[in-house]
């Protein structure tokens, strides 16, 4: 059975860091395009990174780059985002998600396979 549970979310003040984790189980995820998505109250899911099944780069939204890193333990069959910085605007759920596709530039920006149950960020002083 495919499961991806996250953990890691909280309450944070702005300027924080934290550090999301996405464990999987039912498959390895060194060989799926894994992502996190976010959704805020009001707002689109929007992906925010990836990593590649293929070479395990990582993808990410260009609001993002330089204060969110992802990467994947395959020891651990974990993936995780740390996101420094923090924002009031990166308050949101936080998905992961693995679909076992990979286009020829990169990983799927929607309709992947499985999805966790997600967790709250909320950054607040």
């Amino acid at each position: 059975q495919v499961q991806l549970v996250e953990s890691g979310g909280g309450l944070v003040q702005p300027g924080a860091s934290l550090r999301l984790s996405c464990a999987a189980s039912g498959f390895t995820v060194k060989n799926y395009c894994v992502a996190w998505f976010r959704q805020a109250p009001g707002k689109e899911r929007e992906r925010v990174s990836a990593i590649r099944a293929s070479d395990g780069d990582t993808e990410y939204l260009d609001s993002v780059k330089g204060r969110f890193t992802m990467s994947r333990d395959n020891a651990k069959n974990t993936v995780y985002l740390q996101i420094h910085s923090l924002k009031s605007e990166d308050t949101a759920v936080y998905y992961c998600a693995a679909d076992s596709f990979e286009f020829g530039d990169g990983c799927p920006l929607e309709s992947y396979d499985y999805w966790g149950q997600g967790t709250q960020v909320t950054v607040a002083s």
